[in-house]
């Protein structure tokens, strides 16, 4: 926001932050567009790039990611380094839409539970890559309901909250550059022959754009969980036992959160293609059954309301330095 005076720059962190706001209702209204998506245009162009410039090595993938979210953050800089307050609210809008999943995530958790619910084994297997990269063949309704879980789970923080965090700390160009680093991470960023050192910067950049959502996320969780009939308490003293213990440094907070606020147990045996994942559990419950996916996507979006509220106030309190 160089060059604008103080008045200016007031006046452009509220249009940020009210557009911020629109976004989040638009997504809410409308979910994600089927075609033409900015986020698979990105994906598209990421993986033309990626022909070209692929090395098994660390410094390729650094290169790699560097080419793709440098220009996609000072895209965002320079569409809202000038420009009257209207135009800057506008792109916040349309920015904090593009990068929300929030009600997509929604509905294909809804979507799981009525297959599920109508004894559709076979719908809820082909659906389940809407949601992760699992192998479904062999998972039976209660593997299914647990993916279902974990992934609304972790994909609270990944859709939702980590985008509306990035938006309250750098704006537009804050929002645009967290979803393509993860973005990034889901095209590269896992554990195969091809990946291992290439996918590395965009996993490694991902774990540090998300590690202070996950624990908001972690922490919004087990306030909302009397939201859908858990306990805060309870919440609260599964993600601090075992939030740690998920490979990952981020989606274990998330997912051990929505295990104690939904009372169940979350982890075990993952397959993916030919890799087998054993996770340890979390939680003190049953294993998730069909009826806890609706309540996770309840809980879910109370908890990517309350980050809105959070970001925006955040984007708001900017307007007073």
């Amino acid at each position: 926001m160089s060059g604008l005076t103080t008045s200016g720059r007031r006046e452009a962190r509220w249009a940020e932050a009210l557009g911020m706001l629109a976004g989040v209702a638009i997504d809410a209204a409308f979910a994600d567009p089927r075609r033409g998506h900015p986020v698979a245009l990105f994906g598209t162009a990421a993986a033309a790039l990626e022909k070209r410039v692929y090395g098994d090595a660390r410094s390729r993938g650094v290169l790699y990611v560097g080419l793709c979210v440098g220009p996609v953050a000072l895209l965002g800089y320079a569409a809202t380094r000038r420009g009257n307050p209207v135009v800057r609210g506008a792109l916040s809008a349309v920015a904090t839409w593009s990068v929300l999943g929030g009600t997509t995530l929604g509905r294909e958790g809804v979507a799981m539970a009525e297959f599920l619910e109508d004894g559709d084994l076979a719908g809820a297997r082909g659906r389940l890559s809407h949601l992760c990269g699992r192998d479904p063949s062999r998972l039976e309704a209660p593997e299914l309901a647990r993916a279902t879980v974990e992934s609304i789970a972790e994909n609270t923080s990944d859709a939702v909250v980590a985008p509306l965090f990035w938006g309250a700390v750098a704006g537009v160009p804050g929002l645009l550059a967290y979803r393509a680093i993860n973005t990034l991470d889901a095209m590269v960023g896992h554990h195969s022959a091809r990946y291992e050192r290439f996918g590395w910067a965009a996993a490694r950049l991902d774990d540090v754009a998300n590690f202070v959502p996950a624990r908001i996320t972690g922490l919004l969780t087990a306030l909302a969980a009397p939201l859908i009939g858990g306990s805060a308490r309870q919440a609260a003293a599964v993600l601090r036992r075992d939030g740690h213990r998920h490979p990952s440094p981020n989606s274990g907070r998330c997912e051990a959160a929505f295990a104690g606020a939904l009372d169940v147990t979350l982890g075990g045996t993952n397959v993916y293609g030919d890799r087998v994942e054993h996770r340890p559990e979390m939680g003190e419950g049953p294993k998730p059954s069909v009826q806890d996916i609706r309540r996770s996507v309840r809980l879910a979006r109370a908890v990517g309301f309350a980050a809105a509220g959070l970001a925006v106030l955040a984007a708001l309190r900017g307007t007073r330095r």
